[in-house]
């Protein structure tokens, strides 16, 4: 069966609930880190589902790959 829409795909879930995490630990964070590290954080945060559902929604193999790298390089970011 193909997946009709990035909502199905477990990855893309399991990133959306990193990005609710990141947020609620984020608000912990002391006030003179809003535009460093909370800005930084969740930026790259949010860009790793926002990759994942563009390249699912660009029809190709190819392009998913792509943005899958992106996805991965964005969490690597997070990670560090």
């Amino acid at each position: 069966m193909a997946v009709l829409s990035y909502r199905e795909l477990i990855v893309w879930q399991k990133a959306m609930d990193l990005v609710l995490n990141v947020y609620e630990v984020t608000r912990a964070f002391p006030r003179e880190e809003a535009f460093g590290l909370t800005s930084q954080l969740r930026c790259a945060c949010i860009s790793v589902p926002s990759n994942i559902a563009e390249g699912q929604g660009r029809h190709s193999v190819k392009e998913f790959v792509r943005f899958l790298e992106i996805a991965h390089g964005s969490l690597q970011e997070v990670e560090t």
